[in-house]
């Protein structure tokens, strides 16, 4: 019989039956998930809220398992000199009160519950649209006043208008689907659907953010906050758009940049604005909360009873799965690898992870098909690890979950094919990574093998071979091979004051006269407008920066 014990907060007792599996349930969760608990065989359990600091750590030491929602921090100092731990489980998508980090130093898997708010959340979207156009917040609010004004409340309707959406994951199809059902027209943005899968879900496929603004008359987001959607809708962004034009964000605070929302519903140019998240939470004083055409929540969005109820089931499902038959799913930092298997092919899993945002950052369109191709000594080892750092790095930017245990499953679900194969014979080098990724527009390909015993290089792209380091900011640029082009090149990132660290070229032949490619590591980025500038040499055919991570700086769950 599993036994819950709802002790005062200063209390820790150790379980004393140590022929089962020992779980902490840190944070309140719904009954559902304590009953699965109750009748899973050879699981203990204790409900223990409310700690913190050394009480918590002291806890966690002996524990096998734990769940959690956001209401404990489990910080690096929470889990220091633990060796009984072996998951955490967060009965909800965010996982930033984990110290994911420090939870893989120790060999601890942490998994969420990615699917479980997924309807809540498309739901609560869908209701700030309807409240926005129908005014329902302020109606109320007159009426609660004492006064019937119907004109001034006067709204619209749904049907017939363009809704957009900007990540189509779970989330965002879900959105789409009620969508269609108040039969608006949707067009939706993901580097990573195929148009022929969009449009089976009555979806059209815009290519570009910048070309879906302008045919929208609502706008909601649903992606991952990174360095790459941070303020993805800014004043230029607002000023593409129709006169009118809604915007309603229960994805992550900061998409929108909430200065230029203050002053697109000052000029006239929204027509209204919904928030559900917040650049700083919890907040409770904002220029926005004042001002007409207006509907916030207070992160409402995974808040419902059934929701709830998802979370807790899944996260013990996943702890109680782990605990008595070793399954994985849904982790997002590390797996336990054999320290023998991991030292052995950790230099090709960076290699490998590097390929993947490299290609990420390269393609155009949507991604149909990606091939893998393991040459050399490499192709003696299990290749399966170093598909899913591919995957993990392809899906970096994508997705706020990606790691070597789900990034397979997160390409399937976006419609990408995976094909791997395996040749033993030596090439040019002892080993190499080469990956093949097709998409709707175009096909490229890259190669990667490691100098010395973890320096990963980038040894061909499309049919060039070079040869460059894959750290940091990397200029790349077809051209013609003709004298000048390097010089030009150089002049304008001089202007720029942006030096030039390493530099790389390679020929598609070896005589001088046909196409080349020039690839910089530069010790900056490189602004848009020095892009362009790039780009306006009739010599270069196309032009790009491509941002890996520092040199030596792996993923959380590589280290």
């Amino acid at each position: 019989m599993s036994v819950v014990t709802d002790r005062p907060e200063s209390t820790s007792v150790k379980p004393q039956d140590g022929s089962k599996s020992k779980v902490i349930v840190l944070d309140n969760i719904a009954d559902e998930g304590l009953e699965i608990l109750d009748n899973a065989s050879g699981i203990q359990y204790d409900v223990r809220t409310g700690l913190a600091g050394e009480e918590l750590r002291e806890a966690l030491s002996h524990y096998d398992g734990a769940v959690c929602r956001s209401g404990v921090k489990i910080t690096a100092k929470s889990l220091d000199g633990n060796a009984s731990l072996k998951a955490i489980v967060r009965a909800g998508v965010g996982t930033d009160n984990i110290d994911k980090t420090a939870a893989a130093r120790l060999g601890i898997v942490v998994m969420n519950t990615p699917t479980g708010n997924t309807v809540s959340t498309a739901e609560h979207a869908m209701a700030l649209m309807l409240g926005l156009s129908r005014n329902v917040a302020p109606a109320h609010a007159s009426l609660k006043a004492g006064k019937w004004d119907r004109k001034k409340f006067s709204g619209n309707q749904l049907a017939g208008k363009t809704l957009g959406v900007v990540g189509l994951g779970r989330i965002g199809l879900e959105v789409c689907k009620r969508a269609r059902a108040f039969d608006m027209k949707v067009v939706g943005y993901d580097p990573f659907l195929s148009k022929s899968q969009a449009e089976k879900l009555g979806i059209t496929k815009i290519d570009e953010v910048d070309e879906l603004l302008p045919l929208v008359d609502y706008l909601t987001v649903h992606t991952p906050l990174t360095n790459e959607t941070k303020g993805l809708i800014g004043r230029e962004q607002i000023a593409k758009m129709k006169q009118g034009v809604r915007l309603i964000n229960c994805a992550r605070g900061g998409i929108y940049d909430e200065a230029a929302l203050v002053e697109g519903l000052e000029s006239g140019h929204l027509g209204g604005v919904a928030l559900d998240v917040y650049e700083t939470e919890p907040c409770t004083d904002s220029p926005l909360f004042g001002m007409p055409h207006v509907l916030c929540t207070p992160h409402l969005g995974a808040s419902t009873e059934e929701a709830q109820i998802s979370v807790a089931v899944e996260a013990v499902e996943l702890l109680v799965n782990y605990l008595q038959t070793g399954e994985i799913k849904h982790a997002v930092n590390a797996i336990a690898v054999d320290p023998k298997t991991l030292k052995s092919m950790r230099s090709y899993c960076e290699v490998a992870y590097r390929l993947g945002m490299l290609m990420n950052q390269w393609h155009c369109g949507a991604i149909k098909r990606c091939k893998l191709e393991y040459l050399g000594d490499i192709a003696n080892n299990d290749t399966r690890l170093l598909t899913s750092s591919f995957c993990a790095g392809l899906l970096k930017n994508v997705t706020d979950d990606a790691s070597i245990i789900n990034s397979e499953v997160l390409c399937h679900d976006r419609g990408i094919d995976l094909e791997t194969s395996s040749t033993r014979e030596h090439g040019v080098f002892s080993s190499v990574v080469s990956v093949t990724v097709e998409g709707e527009l175009q096909t490229f390909q890259a190669s990667g093998t490691v100098f010395g015993k973890n320096m990963p290089r980038l040894v061909g792209l499309g049919h060039y071979p070079t040869d460059c380091y894959m750290d940091g900011n990397l200029l790349i640029f077809t051209h013609l091979d003709v004298p000048g082009i390097i010089a030009y090149v150089g002049k304008i990132l001089a202007a720029e004051d942006v030096n030039i660290a390493q530099m790389a070229v390679g020929r598609a032949v070896k005589e001088a006269g046909g196409k080349a490619i020039g690839i910089l590591n530069l010790d900056s980025d490189a602004s848009p407008r020095a892009i362009a500038a790039v780009s306006e040499h009739d010599g270069i055919e196309q032009a790009r920066v491509i941002k890996l991570p520092p040199a030596g700086k792996l993923p959380d769950w590589l280290l």
